[in-house]
């Protein structure tokens, strides 16, 4: 099996060769040098997994290492280690491409653990048996169900008026589905929860509108230093995931810059559509709505969980739009038709689906184009998906808890004449579902 890699790049030769003695217990390949230029050079050429570099060093200081290397290293992950404790220093180092910063004096295990976290996107752990994972089912939970505005308030009591968060705890980890003003309240039930101890989860974000992403500054275990927190989402239309997260939290529409946060927070574009965190498969979708969005859909040991909480059908939209335009209708229904098979794939017999169901059939018909599902459309897709479990989400912020509970009994007709058993339900907020263990499944 072939060894992990490490470049140490300092300056000061005690340092350097002591970490080095401990990289090379663990059995790890070690490269060292001196100084910046040295340790660019060895980087290119060795292209390690790992590279530590100090901040203050000749020829190329730690900043300008990290910018070099990152334009032409892109999957190496780079530790900056520094015995200044600045602010200011940290958010240049991230900024410039370090991945994570570390302040010295550092022990094995802080190392161990910061690595572990940033190697793990990419490498798969391999599965865990079921007598490892225990007789823990995993389990969803509802902290954000509303789209678009949050809307609290009597008229959205029953099912909820935060935006858009659910937490699956599956197989060992914490997966949480976007930022919305839910993560508030996850964030301190985590901390209520788990005390003193680290909390260390993996924040999936299907796409950077705001209501996707306006908890993540009031989110509390972001403020706390033992934490260790990972972002992962695709690249917005516009600019890069961290630059807009960041941006929200800019002078003068927050007094806690980004970057100030304490915690091990590590944002990753994603790359790739398949991909694990920890030993969950997770398989990503792009959707269709306004910029650059996905959904995801969680294979745990349990069943699979589907989450599209923003998307629109193409089969009225591009009929509409190929009738303004002039193009062949024939052939928008052709591609309308082709997109929706995919989707019905996607969805394919999971457990659990939470779709977007924002808008009735009559709402819908002034919102073509908008970028969300009518009730009708949603619930025919999971129909055709073979769905076991349907979640209406995303409710628009004009319907009140009476308005939904109309919505669900709509949908459960159309179930009902489908003559299948899907079970349908309204999102609601503080919901928590359960997905039986195969060995559970056995014992009914």
């Amino acid at each position: 099996m072939m060894k992990s890699s490490v470049l140490i790049i300092e300056d000061d030769d005690d340092s350097r060769q002591a970490i080095a003695k401990l990289f090379a217990r663990a059995d790890w390949k070690v490269f060292e040098a001196a100084d910046g230029d040295s340790g660019v050079e060895l980087a290119l050429r060795n292209r390690p997994e790992v590279i530590l570099c100090d901040l203050l060093m000749p020829k190329s200081n730690g900043f300008q290492v990290c910018r070099t290397i990152r334009q032409q290293l892109q999957p190496t992950k780079i530790i900056v280690v520094s015995g200044r404790d600045y602010a200011v220093d940290r958010a240049s180092a991230l900024e410039a491409g370090a991945d994570e910063f570390l302040l010295k004096p550092i022990t094995w295990e802080v190392l161990r653990e910061s690595i572990d976290r940033l190697l793990i996107p990419q490498r798969p752990r391999a599965m865990t048996s079921p007598e490892e994972l225990g007789s823990v089912p995993p389990r969803i939970k509802l902290w954000g169900v509303r789209g678009s505005l949050p809307v609290p308030g009597p008229a959205t009591i029953r099912y909820g008026g935060n935006t858009s968060c659910v937490e699956v705890r599956a197989d060992g980890e914490i997966i949480v589905l976007d930022a919305g003003t839910g993560i508030r309240a996850l964030g301190l039930a985590l901390e209520k929860e788990l005390g003193p101890g680290t909390i260390k989860l993996t924040l999936l974000i299907t796409h950077t509108h705001w209501d996707h992403i306006q908890g993540l500054p009031f989110f509390s275990p972001a403020y706390n230093p033992k934490n260790l927190i990972r972002i992962l989402g695709y690249e917005g239309a516009r600019a890069g995931l961290s630059t807009i997260l960041a941006s929200q939290m800019e002078t003068p529409f927050f007094p806690v810059s980004l970057r100030q946060l304490p915690s091990h927070l590590a944002i990753e574009e994603l790359k790739e559509m398949a991909f694990h965190i920890g030993t969950v498969k997770v398989q990503g979708k792009f959707a269709n709505h306004p910029g650059i969005c996905a959904g995801y859909r969680l294979f745990t040991s349990a069943g699979s969980i589907a989450y599209m909480p923003d998307n629109e059908p193409y089969e009225t939209l591009k009929v509409q739009l190929a009738a303004q335009n002039g193009i062949d209708g024939k052939k928008a229904r052709n591609f309308a038709g082709a997109e929706r098979a995919k989707m019905v794939e996607f969805l394919r017999d999971c457990e659990v689906a939470i779709l977007d169901a924002q808008y009735t059939d009559e709402e819908y018909k002034a919102h073509v184009g908008w970028g969300h599902s009518s009730l009708s459309s949603v619930v025919g897709l999971a129909l055709d998906a073979n769905v076991k479990r349907l979640l209406l989400f995303h409710h628009d912020p004009s319907h009140d808890d009476d308005m939904i509970d109309r919505m669900l009994e709509q949908a459960r007709s159309l179930v009902a004449k489908s003559g299948k058993a899907m079970v349908i339900e309204g999102a609601r907020e503080g919901v928590e579902i359960l997905l039986e263990l195969p060995a559970q499944r056995q014992l009914r």
